[in-house]
């Protein structure tokens, strides 16, 4: 394995005496797509202000391919940055937007010609040299600012929430773009969103901040399946959560006793005793209208509702708690008013320690 592209060790941040990012240990690997995922307010731009060199750490050590770079001003490191706000200059044409910095590199002109070229043609804006970005698409402006970033080399390349301002369509686009870019010249990037839909779709891992830390680190299907904490479990998609006390362990299996009612888990390092809470998806989440065996929770369907790509049941439980089962087709098995017994194959739930 080749050494980080970025590490970050013990770093701390304060506003005054907001302590805002906290103890934070991460190494971003070479050529990887890693997002920094999380609500606003987390510290995830502030991460990547401090890798930029926009923002000093209060304290800890940011390397930069294996080069500590906390005392080097921005424009010292080899990192770039892309933003939400394109930050393009209207009075220069696309060309001048993109050569920009090798024209303050004092780059031969025949030289910038030739990697303005290749960048126009990697974001697909051939044709587009001419133009001021008062004359351009969202999308187009953010492809302009990407080939602004890129025509420099950097070993990284830093994104905060550039695709925030476009439309739904275009983000999606842009998002496919963006990955193909990433593998195509395999840089690393970090990228910042709030969005977990553009976080899945694009990242090799997502680090999940809260209040300052990283609450899970992991591939997109890890985080999905598998959350390490409740606020991930939550923050990530639709989530069924019960919470109870283990009261038996047989055969690696455990019995949970919530207040809804009895239910499994895979034991795992889990012992009698312990609280936990149990995480189903609820595309797996499954129901009869007998009892099943280990199972004892059951609510009254709520009511049916049609949302695009699947159908979504909601059961009321007796703490006004709603599950969600949700299916790509209905079912007209029950109705509003049913009872219905809430069960789970073992391998699709998440015990997470409370």
């Amino acid at each position: 394995m080749s050494d980080p592209s970025v590490t970050l060790k013990n770093v701390n941040k304060f506003f005054g005496d907001n302590h805002v990012i906290k103890d934070l240990n991460l190494e971003i690997e070479e050529g990887e797509f890693l997002t920094l995922l999380g609500p606003s307010g987390c510290g995830k731009t502030t991460i990547l202000r401090m890798i930029a060199g926009f923002e000093d750490a209060t304290s800890g050590i940011i390397e930069v391919q294996g080069e500590r770079v906390e005392e080097k001003e921005a424009f010292e490191r080899d990192v770039n940055t892309v933003f939400q706000s394109y930050a393009l200059f209207p009075h220069m044409t696309v060309y001048d937007n993109i050569a920009y910095g090798l024209t303050v590199k004092k780059v031969p002109k025949d030289e910038i010609k030739k990697r303005v070229k290749e960048m126009l043609e990697l974001v697909q804006l051939m044709g587009f040299e001419g133009r001021k970005p008062d004359m351009m698409s969202g999308g187009q402006k953010q492809r302009v600012a990407i080939a602004r970033a890129l025509i420099n080399n950097p070993k990284v390349l830093l994104l905060d929430e550039p695709l925030g301002a476009l439309d739904l369509q275009l983000r999606k686009q842009m998002q496919i773009e963006l990955k193909r870019l990433q593998k195509l010249l395999n840089i690393t990037f970090v990228y910042v969103t709030h969005d977990q839909e553009e976080a899945m779709t694009m990242s090799d891992r997502i680090a999940v901040m809260n209040a300052g830390v990283i609450e899970h680190l992991a591939t997109p299907p890890e985080i999905y399946n598998k959350p390490k904490t409740r606020f991930v479990a939550n923050f990530i998609g639709e989530s069924d959560l019960f919470t109870g006390k283990i009261t038996a362990i047989d055969g690696g299996v455990a019995s949970v006793d919530t207040e809804l009612g009895t239910c499994r888990m895979n034991a795992e390092d889990f012992q009698v005793g312990e609280t936990a809470h149990l995480c189903i998806r609820p595309e797996v989440m499954q129901y009869s209208k007998e009892p099943v065996e280990g199972f004892s929770i059951s609510g009254q369907v709520k009511n049916m509702i049609f949302v695009g790509a699947q159908y979504r049941t909601l059961v009321s439980m007796q703490n006004g708690y709603d599950v969600k089962i949700n299916r790509v087709k209905a079912d007209a098995s029950y109705q509003e008013g049913d009872t219905l017994y809430l069960h789970w194959d073992l391998e699709d739930v998440t015990g997470i320690r409370a």
